[in-house]
């Protein structure tokens, strides 16, 4: 903020900023857990795809922070030929909105929860699941 009151300096980390969050996010995981993760791929966006969000069914861009695309590891066969590394995007814009509206967390603590959220999906976890576990570790 300037003398005058204004944010004139102010701006929105960018997509390599969250992306440095994701990585730092990752690298304070439990050691055990982050090789059990094995490969994967963080990708940061702005929003999500056209296609993704049809796909979904969902309408509004900033309702979806993030998302899990692979096989994940309760479906891997040694028997099935190698799959792409497992994919986790960040979607920036929609972060950064619940970031500002919740008011409650960092923004490395949201990035981290998105985060953690889509390697729960890695590891085969539903919504569901991921939710209880997260409601668990509040308590």
């Amino acid at each position: 903020m300037n003398e005058s009151g204004e944010w004139t300096d102010a701006r929105a980390p960018s997509l390599d900023e969250i992306a440095a969050l994701a990585d730092a996010a990752f690298a304070a995981l439990p050691p055990a857990f982050r090789r059990q993760a094995g490969e994967i791929v963080f990708r940061v966006d702005d929003y999500a795809s056209e296609q993704v969000l049809d796909e979904l069914g969902i309408e509004d861009p900033f309702e979806l922070t993030g998302l899990y695309q692979g096989v994940d590891l309760g479906r891997r066969s040694v028997l099935d030929p190698s799959p792409e590394p497992a994919r986790i995007f960040l979607y920036r814009r929609p972060i950064l909105d619940e970031w500002a509206e919740r008011g409650d967390v960092t923004l490395g603590e949201l990035v981290s929860h998105v985060l953690v959220h889509e390697i729960g999906h890695h590891f085969a976890l539903s919504d569901e699941q991921i939710d209880a576990i997260e409601a668990r570790s509040e308590t």
